[in-house]
């Protein structure tokens, strides 16, 4: 996602990830990765259970998932994806030019 962030940002949207880890360790994946883009630490797992996207498998990640919510707050389009793949960027741009 980090080098698709600016296209993101020019379809007039922003990114954010969510992390399972504390925050301590998601500071270090975010310098380790060299990511610009906000990551926010959800180690008591609350997002990731109001969005329903705990791995079942794994209860200590989340699985892989994207949303688009809309300036309303309602979610506009979802993808929740298999393990270890993700939506490609295109798929989120597209998506993004419908609202």
């Amino acid at each position: 996602m980090q080098e698709n962030y600016e296209k993101i940002r020019a379809a007039g949207a922003e990114l954010f990830a969510i992390s399972s880890e504390n925050v301590s360790l998601t500071k270090g994946t975010v310098q380790k990765e060299g990511l610009t883009y906000p990551v926010l630490a959800d180690n008591k797992k609350e997002a990731i259970n109001a969005y329903n996207v705990l791995d079942q498998r794994n209860t200590t990640i989340a699985r892989p998932a994207s949303f688009i919510i809309s300036q309303e707050g309602i979610v506009a389009w979802k993808s929740l994806d298999a393990p270890a793949e993700r939506v490609p960027t295109s798929t989120i741009l597209t998506e993004l030019g419908k609202l």
